[in-house]
């Protein structure tokens, strides 16, 4: 089992501001004279030397040229790029894309395999605290490419259910939602791709948890995948397994037929 745990800043952050501050003394340049010629203040020149903020393509730039470092402090600026996933779901996603078979219950939002890009964006760009522009194009990115395994790999078997409030939780505005529903529409007419819809009324209390992913690889591993506020968990103990596996097939059984969900969606896209 892997755990989400709190935040450090990245690695290449650290290390690229390392070789800043390296190259800088060793040319013999203050913080002062290198944030006078970068536009930056004492502060952030050291904040970007330790790490703690990203180094800007702007200062690789003035302190390649200060400290004739010959585009080797610029070159930086490949590994500087951001994360296009949560640094908790990336073993997660790597389980996905190995995956045969995946069943998946969300409780608050459309799944993220199922998402418009513009559903996507209001998400990923109303994270708080607010994500940088770049941060927010590469996930967005990130999460459309995930999303063409489903009709690329038609011998996969993607099974989802959905609870009616995030059908009615209305993330973008009307126009968005109402693009987002009929998209569920369209995907749930995929033979390997089944879409349904547990209404509010049928008070299954073990969907209120939050939301799960059951996953079978080719090499017929089994993983379970729970997300919650800056946290995410891939499981591969057979007991945890056991039991999302059985809360999920609870869910399922009271959700409604996939002909059902479809007018269910269909009924609520008529009323935005």
């Amino acid at each position: 089992m892997t755990e989400g745990t709190t935040q450090q800043p990245p690695m290449a952050w650290r290390y690229c501001g390392n070789q800043i501050k390296r190259w800088r003394t060793r040319a013999g340049i203050s913080r002062e004279a290198l944030g006078d010629e970068a536009g930056y203040g004492y502060e952030t020149i050291k904040s970007m030397e330790q790490g703690r903020r990203k180094p800007t393509v702007r200062l690789l730039e003035v302190a390649d040229e200060m400290c004739d470092a010959r585009g080797l402090l610029v070159a930086a600026q490949e590994y500087l790029k951001p994360d296009r996933f949560q640094s908790y779901a990336q073993e997660f996603v790597d389980a996905e894309d190995r995956a045969i078979a995946l069943h998946s219950y969300e409780a608050l939002l459309i799944p993220g395999l199922l998402q418009t890009e513009a559903y996507a964006r209001a998400l990923i760009g109303n994270h708080h605290p607010p994500l940088d522009d770049e941060t927010v194009q590469e996930r967005v990115a990130a999460r459309l490419e995930r999303q063409e395994k489903l009709a690329r790999r038609p011998t996969v078997a993607f099974g989802f259910v959905i609870y009616e409030a995030a059908l009615r939780t209305r993330v973008g505005g009307d126009e968005v939602m109402r693009e987002q529903l009929h998209h569920l529409l369209e995907m749930g007419e995929l033979r390997n791709v089944s879409v349904q819809v547990l209404p509010v009324e049928r008070g299954v209390f073990g969907g209120l948890s939050g939301p799960m992913v059951l996953l079978e690889t080719a090499e017929h591993e089994y993983y379970a995948y729970a997300e919650g506020q800056e946290t995410g968990a891939l499981y591969s103990d057979p007991e945890k397994i056991s039991v999302l596996t059985q809360r999920h097939g609870m869910i399922r059984m009271q959700a409604l037929s996939t002909e059902e969900s479809a007018r269910f969606i269909r009924k609520v896209a008529e009323e935005l």
